[in-house]
């Protein structure tokens, strides 16, 4: 029987296996870096084991150091969770070598599969050439073989962007995977994105629990998932389920993993991977099924037989990926302090990360997966949005509007989605749509917040007192006044102001407004407000064509003879910025000449650090 499992993972999946630990009473031991130190993880495990350093090849990407840290702890298993290590083979035999139980495959089933050139041959499908590729052949994705995420994927629609593509893949790869092999296959326009939950014992047993549609997702990377994958004809699913039964069968398989297809419009299934993990996306099959994936795993680690079949499926399941980014700005990733998490409803929330943690630039920018469950799918879409809009998150720019807009756009509760969705939906997603009432009732609760501490006296108490607010990127002044009958503002009535609660009655309708203030970040409601300074900062002002870190991150790339004097069009890569596991591409921001360049390969740069400079072009001033 296993007593005690380190878990080689960090933030949310850690978390989760922790949880089903305890449930089962197994003590736990968690592994931190050193950015990890105070994270959740690191604080709800029982026993925890620094590894020296931040990145990710410093600490989680290094199995000997992890096995070391078992054997130390006194734990008598080792559980992956998903990312990082829990694909990579070597380390699974570590693990076994070191008299550890692994909570996972075989290394011979990993080592099959974890090569997603290798897992292709091993189904009989063939990949492209990379050197004969022709424009016959495009679109096509070039992906890295090892590790999953995202990371690693490039689309090239034009064959000169192909050498780029590869580059650029095979240095992602590299650095999230610690392998850089890239393959190239074609790519699907306007299929879905359907997988098939397996789970298998050491006798011979192998489960298919139903399907799961990934379809929507941003930089190839999941957001929005769902149990069962809607509008599958009997024989597709029966096609999918038999598929992924012969994946696992082909290698021995051993314990929970996942078979991943593109399905084409024509309802055509193409095989992509085999992933030899949990899924991240893992709760809404355990929501469906009724099961505990995690507490299967450990079950079938100390050698329990599964029953001959998985139990009935009931109802939908649909997850969604709270991140911390702006889908707006490329889908940036933002850091910061986490003030406040907390979603109300009957839903699952698996989170990382408690109220006034720091959200770093060391790893994924994955906050929590919110999982609603419900008898029907439009019934789970339902109760997955109205908690999200619900939701109070106080901290960094997140994707929660988007997922709130995504689940109730026609074409997603239609079932009509693919992976192009983003593609084509994303600016109307992403417009601003801040409430309009939320300056006014950021200035009527500063303004009962100062009442508080000073008193009632205000000199010239009848002239309009004026507060500025930025929002959703532009700027709003509020206006109201003190009388003797208390604030007062155009085309409202005010019903309440106090410097938590604000309540306005507009064209008969009384509307309630939550104010939470740190510092200048004013939250009313779900809207985020930054407060202006009664008198701007003209030193803060910048030349059209300055370049400023949008995010914090570690310079991986500067264009090809990029220096100062050189002509660069608006819109041109110059530098390429590392930050959560993904590079990001900076581009010039006007047309001109390069007059500077501050950015140096390899140096850490903060959000607003400046990068570069260009002059405008005398045509474009």
């Amino acid at each position: 029987m296993i007593t005690s499992v380190l878990v080689a993972n960090r933030g949310e999946i850690a978390c989760r296996i922790f949880r089903t630990c305890r449930e089962l009473g197994i003590r736990t031991v968690a592994v931190h870096s050193d950015a990890d130190e105070n994270a959740l993880h690191a604080r709800v495990a029982d026993t925890a084991v620094r590894l020296p350093g931040a990145a990710p090849t410093e600490t989680y990407l290094r199995g000997d150091l992890i096995v070391k840290a078992a054997v130390a702890a006194g734990a008598d298993a080792v559980h992956p969770g998903y990312g990082f290590l829990s694909e990579n083979a070597d380390f699974a035999r570590a693990v076994i070598d070191a008299g550890l139980v692994w909570i996972g495959p075989p290394p011979e089933a990993i080592e099959a599969m974890a090569s997603k050139t290798r897992a292709k041959q091993l189904m009989g499908i063939p990949s492209l050439d990379q050197d004969r590729i022709t424009e016959s052949d495009l679109p096509v994705l070039v992906k890295a073989a090892a590790g999953g995420g995202g990371r690693g994927m490039r689309i090239v629609r034009r064959l000169a962007d192909l050498d780029g593509a590869l580059e650029a893949a095979r240095a992602e790869a590299a650095s999230a995977f610690g392998d850089g092999e890239v393959f190239v296959e074609p790519y699907v326009e306007g299929g879905r994105h359907v997988e098939v939950q397996v789970l298998a014992d050491t006798h011979g047993t192998v489960w298919a629990l139903g399907t799961r549609d990934c379809s929507l997702q941003r930089r190839h990377q999941k957001v929005i998932e769902e149990a069962p994958a809607p509008g599958l004809s009997d024989e597709l699913r029966d096609e999918l389920h038999s598929l992924a039964v012969r994946a696992a069968r082909a290698v021995d398989y051993v314990g929970a993993g996942t078979v991943e297809f593109l399905v084409s419009s024509a309802g055509s299934a193409h095989f992509l991977e085999m992933n030899t993990r949990l899924q991240v996306e893992h709760p809404v099959t355990e929501a469906v099924f009724g099961l505990d994936l995690v507490a299967e795993q450990i079950r079938v680690a100390e050698g329990h037989a599964l029953e001959t079949g998985p139990p009935r499926a009931r109802g939908h399941a649909i997850e969604a990926r709270l991140y911390a980014e702006d889908p707006a700005a490329g889908w940036a990733p933002q850091t910061g302090t986490l003030h406040r998490l907390a979603v109300p409803g009957d839903v699952r929330l698996d989170t990382g990360y408690g109220d006034g943690d720091g959200i770093g630039v060391h790893y994924d920018p994955m906050l929590a997966k919110v999982i609603a469950h419900a008898p029907t799918r439009a019934e789970a879409v339902r109760r997955l949005s109205g908690a999200l809009e619900r939701a109070t998150i106080h901290g960094p720019v997140t994707n929660r509007d988007l997922l709130v807009r995504s689940l109730r756009h026609k074409e997603f509760t239609g079932a009509g989605m693919d992976t192009g969705f983003y593609d084509r939906h994303l600016a109307e997603l992403t417009a601003p749509d801040p409430d309009p009432y939320a300056p006014l009732v950021a200035a009527l609760a500063d303004a009962q917040s100062r009442v508080s501490r000073f008193g009632g006296y205000r000199n010239l108490p009848s002239q309009p007192q004026v507060k500025r607010y930025t929002t959703a990127g532009e700027e709003h002044e509020a206006s109201y006044r003190h009388t003797r009958a208390g604030l007062e503002a155009d085309g409202v009535r005010v019903v309440t102001a106090t410097p938590g609660l604000v309540v306005l009655e507009a064209d008969g309708v009384q509307r309630k407004f939550e104010v939470t203030r740190y510092g200048d970040q004013v939250y009313v409601n779900a809207t985020a407000l930054t407060a202006l300074p009664r008198f701007p900062d003209p030193t803060a002002q910048h030349a059209p064509g300055t370049l400023l870190a949008p995010m914090p991150g570690t310079v991986v790339k500067i264009a090809d003879g990029l220096a100062a004097g050189a002509a660069v069009q608006a819109g041109e890569p110059l530098l390429w910025l590392e930050a959560m596991k993904m590079q990001h591409k900076i581009t010039a921001p006007v047309t001109g000449t390069l007059t500077a360049l501050h950015a140096v390969c390899g140096a850490q740069v903060d959000v607003g650090a400046l990068l570069a400079v260009v002059e405008v072009s005398q045509e474009d001033q």
